[in-house]
């Protein structure tokens, strides 16, 4: 089966960024309206970020699980109808900021409510059957929450030792002691999984095909490294002794630690990458296509010591074709798209090559007045993703704006605007009329938001990921105009 992508287009829009009455988007109505949307615009593609639970910092790139969902995304209206929350506890929430998200209140208010649910939830067969099929993960996680909890949310490192370690005593213990709150939690999963279901049917039904996003790595303070600590390079004490990162790049001149625990790629090949394998698995569940963020760590990877900075790290081999051969037989019919920005060395060019997989453009990277530049339109091939931006990028408007004189004054040209009035708009045009197989853009981009509409700015902490779409925003003017470039370039 090809691993290529049908050449159309899509909007990347994060569920947490949809219109809800409840403080975040969720997996309800409003997900189904811009799935009605996203066809009368004449696209194809949905792409989102991570829609795992976050932790510390609320960025979806670490998250506590790379199984489970976001209980946050779970649509309170959908629960009211099944019988589990009543009105008037609705109406007890706190009337939430519609356009960025307070995720303080949201950790207040959210579980207490699905707490509320849960006491009215009475066991049925399709929950027994989801328990069943989810089993390789979803006891362990909502073992994993519920000892958060019982520990004051402290990091699986700062439990007491006989759960920490996963002892045999340690694990029938706490399962015991717990009992109620590790319902709980598989009540979460169970109903965050039934609501997403449906969602990606009823998108699949209007020929919208669902692009998630997974991290190459996992958070720290994880269910997935507390299960499996021998798949990552950790000490005696089950403590990281290196962690990823990325070295001194235009995005920070003092390179990126970002903590994450490294694979210990030789014990995970010993296992035929049993790990990888159920991950990629549930994904393709989960999403038709997969992009796979920072592919090139799979070439060679960036090694920072723990106890130093992301200048003193250096890069060692990553599994290559061996864990893309254990991916491709985990999948099934999705796709993946590769994620292959940052230093292209010779080795990640020729296994992507390989792979067949499309990697990615980004057009912000396109105007350094180089016209060999292989992020400028006319440099592309067809197999490949196009972004106008990505979630780290500025917005297009913002972008635009920041170029220095010369630089500006070549995208403007290239792009056949008559200056920054209207470049936007004319990049959008010119992204679609490439070769690119599938062109994305950001809805912050589609309506020519300021970096206020911003997704993320790396390295640091306290605005990211909290833009949000208001109702009726993304108006049928801009869904006409979008089916008029779709239909015009071959992308409908």
């Amino acid at each position: 089966m090809s691993a290529y992508l049908e050449r159309g287009a899509g909007i990347l829009l994060p569920i947490s960024s949809l219109p809800s009455p409840y403080g975040i988007g969720t997996l309800g109505e409003s997900a189904f309206l811009f799935v009605r949307q996203l066809k009368e615009a004449g696209q194809k593609y949905w792409q989102v970020l991570p829609v795992g639970p976050t932790s510390y910092g609320d960025s979806p790139y670490q998250s506590f699980s790379a199984f489970a969902g976001n209980p946050y995304f779970i649509d309170l209206d959908l629960l009211k109808k099944e019988g589990l929350i009543e009105d008037a506890e609705l109406q007890e929430l706190h009337t939430l900021d519609k356009e960025y998200i307070s995720y303080e209140t949201l950790w207040e208010e959210r579980f207490p409510i699905l707490k509320k649910a849960y006491t009215r939830f009475g066991i049925t067969d399709e929950f027994e059957q989801f328990r069943k099929t989810q089993q390789f993960w979803l006891e362990d996680y909502a073992l994993f929450m519920a000892c958060k909890e019982h520990f004051g949310q402290k990091s699986w490192l700062e439990w007491e030792d006989s759960i920490r370690y996963r002892t045999k005593e340690g694990l029938e213990n706490y399962t015991e002691l717990l009992t109620n709150e590790i319902n709980f939690w598989m009540f979460i999963q169970f109903t965050f999984y039934k609501q997403w279901k449906a969602l990606k049917e009823y998108a699949n039904s209007l020929g919208i095909k669902i692009i998630g996003d997974i991290p190459i790595y996992v958070a720290m303070d994880s269910a997935d490294i507390w299960m499996n600590p021998k798949d990552f390079q950790m000490n005696e004490e089950g403590e990281p002794t290196c962690v990823a990162g990325c070295p001194p790049d235009a995005f920070s001149e003092d390179g990126q630690k970002w903590g994450n625990p490294l694979y210990d790629w030789k014990a995970m090949e010993e296992n035929h990458f049993s790990w990888w394998r159920k991950r990629m698995k549930a994904s393709a569940e989960r999403y038709d296509i997969i992009r796979i963020d920072h592919f090139i760590g799979i070439v060679r990877y960036y090694v920072i010591p723990i106890e130093q900075t992301a200048k003193e790290g250096w890069y060692e081999k990553g599994p290559g074709e061996k864990l893309i051969q254990a991916i491709k037989e985990s999948i099934g019919n999705a796709r993946i798209i590769a994620e292959d920005l940052g230093v292209l060395t010779d080795e990640v060019k020729l296994l992507l090559e390989k792979s067949g997989f499309p990697g990615m453009k980004v057009l912000e990277f396109a105007f350094e007045n180089n016209p060999d530049n292989m992020y400028l339109p006319h440099n592309y091939i067809e197999n490949c993703v196009v972004y106008g931006g990505t979630h780290d990028n500025d917005t297009l408007s913002s972008y635009f704006e920041k170029l220095n004189e010369t630089a500006r004054k070549h995208a403007i040209l290239y792009c056949g605007a008559t200056g920054l009035e209207d470049i936007v708009e004319k990049a959008m045009e010119m992204l679609y009329r490439s070769v690119a197989d599938v062109v994305i853009l950001q809805m912050q981009d589609i309506l020519q938001k300021g970096n206020a509409a911003r997704m993320n700015l790396p390295s640091t902490l306290g605005q990211n990921w909290k833009w949000r779409l208001q109702e009726g925003e993304f108006a049928e003017e801009m869904q006409l105009k979008l089916r008029e470039l779709a239909e015009v370039f071959g992308r409908i």
